[in-house]
Formats: C-alpha cells, sequence, structure tokens
C-alpha cells in the first residue's frame, strides 16, 4: 500500500483584512459563486490533518488584489503576502506562499515581486489568468517576466473570469447560468497558456518555471490544434518563432499541472498523451472546494492513481514532485 503524504500546490486563504476587503468593493460572489468560503488557518490545519497533506502552498484566489485602486491594491497585496510569510513561520514546515502581485500596474508588481523575494522569501508568485482583458503574453508584461526570470522564480497561474475586448473595451464573460469556476476557468486557463507560448512568453524566459492549474483544463485536446497554426499558418506573421518542437518540450518539460478539481478519471488522460507523472502535482483547491468535496475526489484519485502508475510514481504526484520543485 502506498502510504499517503500529500502536498498542496493549489491551496486558498483568505484572511479577515482580504474578505473585508471584498466586501468593501461589492465582491460578496466571486466569479459568480454563491459566497465567500469561510476560512481560518486553525480550520485550514484541521483539514490538513484529515486529507493526509503535510504542506500547503497557500495563494489568494481570483480576483486577486486588484479591484480597481492602485494605491489599495499595493497595500492588499503587501498584507496578505505578510501574512502568508507570517503563516509559514508560525506553523513552520506547514505552510509555504505564492506571492500576490497588484498587477496590471507592472511597476508595482516589480516593487512587490522584490519585496516578495529579498524579504519575506515566498516560494513563488501567483498570477491570474487576465487582468482586464490583457494575457499574461501580452507585451505589457515583458519585463515581470524578464524580472522572474532573472530571479527563477516558480509562478502559479489560476484562473479568472475569461475577458474578451469589444470595440477596444474589455468585457467578461457572462456565465452559462453558473458560476465562473464551473466551466469558464477552464478555458481562461487555456487561454492564457497558449497566449504565454504563441507570445514567445515562455520560450524567452526558460528560467521561469509555471504551475498550470487544474491539469491544464481545456489544453490538451487544443495543443495539435494551435500547435499546427502556429507553425504552418501564422508563424509567417510573427516576429517570435515558437516551434512545434518547443511547444511539445514546453508540454511535456517546462511546466507543472496541479489536480485540484474533477481532473482524475476522463480528464487525465489526455494530458498525460503530452507528459508524465513527474510533471504533476496535488492540488486541493481548498476552501473554494469544501471539504467533503475534497475527500470525495480524493478518493476518486486515490482508485484512478493505482490504475496509472506505479507506487513510486503515485508517491511523486502526491509529494516528491513537490519536494523536488521547491527544493
Amino acid at each position: 500500500m502506498v502510504t499517503l503524504n500529500r502536498i498542496d500546490t493549489h491551496a486558498h486563504f483568505l484572511p479577515h483584512f482580504y474578505r473585508n476587503a471584498l466586501v468593501e468593493a461589492g465582491i460578496t460572489k466571486p466569479d459568480g459563486m454563491p459566497t465567500i468560503p469561510p476560512w481560518d488557518e486553525k480550520k485550514h490545519l484541521e483539514f490538513m490533518s484529515s486529507a493526509g497533506i503535510s504542506k500547503s502552498y497557500l495563494s489568494i484566489s481570483t480576483p486577486g488584489v486588484n479591484f480597481g485602486d492602485i494605491t489599495k491594491a499595493k497595500i492588499l497585496a503587501r498584507k496578505v503576502n505578510e501574512h502568508a510569510a507570517d503563516l509559514g513561520k508560525r506553523y513552520l514546515g506547514r505552510f509555504g506562499s505564492f506571492a500576490s502581485l497588484p498587477l496590471p500596474d507592472v511597476a508595482a508588481a516589480l516593487e512587490e515581486v522584490k519585496f516578495a523575494s529579498d524579504e519575506l522569501n515566498a516560494d513563488g508568485f501567483t498570477l491570474l489568468t487576465n487582468y482586464q482583458g490583457v494575457y499574461l503574453g501580452d507585451k505589457a508584461f515583458d519585463s515581470l517576466f524578464k524580472e522572474l526570470n532573472r530571479r527563477k522564480a516558480k509562478v502559479f497561474i489560476h484562473p479568472t473570469t475569461g475577458c474578451q475586448c469589444l470595440y477596444g473595451m474589455p468585457q467578461h464573460f457572462t456565465p452559462l447560468d453558473f458560476p465562473s469556476p464551473v466551466m469558464e476557468f477552464f478555458f481562461d486557463a487555456a487561454r492564457a497558456v497558449v497566449n504565454l507560448i504563441m507570445s514567445g512568453t515562455v520560450t524567452m524566459n526558460p528560467d521561469i518555471t509555471f504551475l498550470i492549474p487544474h491539469c491544464g483544463g481545456v489544453l490538451p485536446p487544443l495543443i495539435d490544434r494551435f500547435s499546427f497554426f502556429n507553425s504552418k499558418v501564422l508563424q509567417s506573421d510573427s516576429n517570435t518563432k515558437v516551434t512545434t518542437e518547443d511547444i511539445h518540450n514546453i508540454f511535456r518539460n517546462r511546466f507543472y499541472y496541479d489536480l485540484a478539481g474533477f481532473s482524475m478519471g476522463n480528464q487525465i488522460h489526455g494530458l498525460l498523451r503530452w507528459t508524465g507523472p513527474s510533471q504533476l502535482l496535488y492540488g486541493s483547491d481548498y476552501p473554494y472546494t469544501p471539504a467533503e468535496g475534497i475527500e470525495y475526489q480524493a478518493g476518486i484519485m486515490d482508485m484512478e492513481a493505482k490504475e496509472l502508475w506505479t507506487e513510486d510514481e503515485i508517491k511523486g504526484v502526491y509529494a516528491g514532485n513537490a519536494e523536488r520543485l521547491f527544493i
């Protein structure tokens, strides 16, 4: 039998001051969810014990820290990052953190990268899939990625509600009668990752490690399609040359993928055509997925894992790969 020890790379925290900031900004149903989930550190630790999780890497989920006022966003980013660092000190070995950045203000984000890295020793950074309709491969973010590359950063990408531009103005997609996390998050993760690759951002920044959420979302069935169009149709119009071989190498070797959500079962098989178990990481999505839902998903994951991988590979997916990544 495999002894379960999980390291959670997709977990969130909502300190009281962050919850208050959401409410003050009128965000009481983030991304269409029925409510802001309850959270406190003691309940998170209790959940970890019950789920066999030895360590959780905490991040602020969508909608991030910038609600339209950059001054408030800078203050909020600093507060949540300091709070995460404090949790790591008070519960040594139990919590890591991906620092939040007050994007889309790149200058402010660069300041916070320096502080979170040099003063707080953050384990990495969390970026949303888009900021007011600007996706991560946009040239506006080039200087940020250059600095993250210089620091050999781990970058955890988290979905937010998809955004398109109509008549030059960003317009959020309207969910189809259910919250964005049900479906739209998976599409926006794919939009952001394809944008990062096609723009050349990934290849130009080889020392960044990208953590892709939710088993890649809807990416796997799109890889052949956008690889073909990139190399055969679009490349002549692009200054950035990203070959089909580059794209396949990125998916197999440059990315890690967390298994938060209903990834095991139908979804995992498409991703495994492009990568192996050494690139997979455990994720719970607590507390946005409640403990009982995570327990249900864990049962499915345990059964599926035994059919797919050896005991050593399972240990790697649940903990070993994360230990190697965050040495």
